[in-house]
Order: C-alpha cells, then sequence, then structure tokens
C-alpha cells in the first residue's frame, strides 16, 4: 500500500465522517432532524470546565482499550473537562453498576462501551431515566437511546482482511477463522464480513470458526486445539488482534511455519509482529485516536450542538508495506 494512501488517511483522521445510522438500530436523543456536525477538535467547545464526563469501557485487559482509555483522558485532561472512567471487566452486572455511579456522580454525558449489545440496556435505560445524555462507542446497542454511535464499519474490516488473506494464499487453501464474543455487534459484523470475502473465493476452505471472545490467552487455546485437530492449516482470521496474537503463540510453539495470520485492530503489539514477518497484516482502527474522538464528541453533545447519528471513524489496512508508517501515527 503506497504512502499517498497513509497521507490519505492522515487527511481524514483530522474530520470525523459521518453517516446516518439505522433507525432500528439507535433512537436518536438529541438530533431527529438528522442534521449536525462532527467533531472539530478538542479545544473550541464552551464551558467545559463545568462538563462532567462519564465513559464505561467493556475491559482493560485488552491493550486495545488501554490506549482507548489514555488518548480519552489526555483529550479530557487538554481541554479542561472532567472525565470519569469506570472498567467494566468484561461484565454486564459491573457495567451496570459503573453507570450507577456515574450517574450518582451528577455526569452531563456516559460514553458507553458495551460489554455485550443487549446487555447494555439496562445501563443505557438508567442514564436515559436520571437525563444523562448517552454516547454508545464500538458495539452497537439495538433500540437503545442514545444521541449517536461513535464506530466502524466492522463488516468492511471482515471483508477487507478476509480478502487480504485470500490473496496471500493466492486464492486457495484451508484456514480457520477465531471469532470475538458473538453477543456483540463488533463480533458478528466482523464475522459477517469475513464470510462474505471467503464466498468471492471457492477455493479457500474454512476448516472451522470459533470464538476466542477477543482474548490473547483464548486465542493461543482455541488455536493449540485447532492445530491438533488440523494437520494441515494454510492461514488464520482472527477478528481482533489479540486472538491473531494469542494464535501466532501457539502456531510457533508447534513449529508450524508458513500459516499466514490476518488480525483486526491495529495494535502496536500486531504492527510489530508485522515489522517482524511474524503476522501478515490488521485491519487498523488507531484507539489512540479513538478515545480522543469520543471526548469531543460528548463534550458537542453537552454543549447542546447536533450531532450525526452514527459517526464512523476511518481505518486502513496496515501490511509490510506501510506498517513503518502506522507505527509512527500509533507511538
Amino acid at each position: 500500500m503506497k504512502k499517498t494512501m497513509i497521507l490519505l488517511f492522515l487527511a481524514c483522521m483530522l474530520v470525523v465522517s459521518g453517516c446516518s445510522a439505522n433507525s432500528s438500530n439507535q433512537n436518536a436523543g438529541s438530533n431527529s432532524n438528522g442534521n449536525g456536525t462532527e467533531a472539530e477538535g478538542g479545544n473550541q467547545a464552551a464551558g467545559t470546565d463545568s462538563v462532567k464526563i462519564g465513559y464505561v469501557i467493556n475491559t482493560l485487559n485488552n491493550p486495545f482499550f488501554v490506549s482507548v482509555k489514555d488518548s480519552a483522558e489526555k483529550e479530557a485532561e487538554e481541554v479542561g473537562t472532567k472525565l470519569s472512567v469506570v472498567n467494566a471487566n468484561n461484565d454486564i452486572a459491573t457495567q451496570l453498576s459503573g453507570v450507577e455511579d456515574l450517574i450518582q456522580q451528577g455526569i452531563d454525558v456516559l460514553i458507553l462501551d458495551p460489554v455485550d449489545s443487549a446487555g447494555a440496556l439496562p445501563a443505557i435505560q438508567a442514564a436515559n431515566d436520571a437525563g444523562v445524555k448517552v454516547i454508545t462507542t464500538g458495539r452497537m446497542v439495538e433500540g437503545a437511546e442514545i444521541v449517536t454511535h461513535l464506530g466502524y464499519n466492522e463488516v468492511k474490516h471482515g471483508k477487507e482482511a478476509g480478502w487480504f488473506l485470500a490473496e496471500a494464499l493466492g486464492g486457495s487453501g484451508k484456514i480457520v477463522e477465531l471469532q470475538g464474543v458473538m453477543g456483540t455487534s463488533t463480533a458478528q459484523e466482523r464475522s459477517q464480513g469475513f464470510q462474505e470475502a471467503m464466498a468471492d473465493y471457492p477455493d479457500i476452505e474454512i476448516l472451522s470458526s470459533q470464538s476466542a471472545n477477543f482474548d490473547r490467552a483464548e486465542g493461543l487455546t482455541v488455536m493449540e486445539n485447532l492445530l491438533q485437530a488440523h494437520s494441515e492449516i494454510d492461514g488464520v482470521y482472527a477478528a481482533n488482534d489479540e486472538m491473531a496474537l494469542g494464535a501466532l503463540q501457539a502456531i510457533e510453539a508447534a513449529n508450524r511455519n508458513g500459516i499466514v495470520i490476518v488480525g483486526n485492530d491495529g495494535t502496536i503489539d500486531a504492527f510489530h509482529a508485522i515489522q517482524e514477518g511474524r503476522i501478515a497484516g490488521t485491519m487498523a482502527i488507531y484507539p489512540n485516536q479513538y478515545g480522543e474522538k469520543a471526548i469531543q464528541i460528548a463534550l458537542q453533545v453537552a454543549n447542546g450542538e447536533n450531532v450525526k447519528e452514527l459517526i464512523e471513524l476511518p481505518s486502513i489496512f496496515v501490511s509490510e508495506e506501510n506498517v513503518e508508517e502506522a507505527l509512527s501515527m500509533q507511538e
């Protein structure tokens, strides 16, 4: 991928591109007219010192979400707004209690990255009942009353990663898929996109699709079992980099050289593995930009500005051709 694509991506990061969400997925809390503006940057918002933002992140046991938290805290500090972050520890009950605690603290806006798409409804309802405006990030929650959703085109991510893997294998071979937490829209849509991409390659056989719950240790265990069950595996698609890195550990420990691995997320660990030639590529969504944008949008919402129902952040596929530029953006 040429350097000009990276420059175009950098230009895209200066604005947050948005498109209207399907009303069956989200009901806008303050933007029913469908018009709005995207976040322009953190420093222009008025009255930021009086705004209280709560951010409930589904887990901090994943480097991606640690980067999200760090970038959110950095942006909040730079613009002078109050931010409280809660780690839901991948637990729906902890997520709900965290939201309730933040409501008691008097937050104006809740940013919620759900543990589970359906399981997040009670937490969002609690915020609605308290008059707190809600922004969801990452995983969509169908039927929820929110102001906006900040995320990515996850079907596209699954497709692009799948296409890259298929082409790296020359259009034929035997592969396995490591899925995420299948109760989340992110896992479902990435898997959907991957499966759609594979439909273009009749000579590729998917030996197995198994969940490893977006977790590196589970990715290791699931991949160990798959290696034992299948004497021939040519490629691995993992719905996030943590599972890809877990699969890499299993493959290297078993001395099964030559298996092509493709991930999703764009973590620094994955970029380093690409530099070393151990992973072929990843669909990068730059977590260090993610939390920053969430804070900017939360301030817009708190200040009564209209925002679009769905705000989609840009992404780019990273391989050995552009990993150096991609890494420079992340570190």
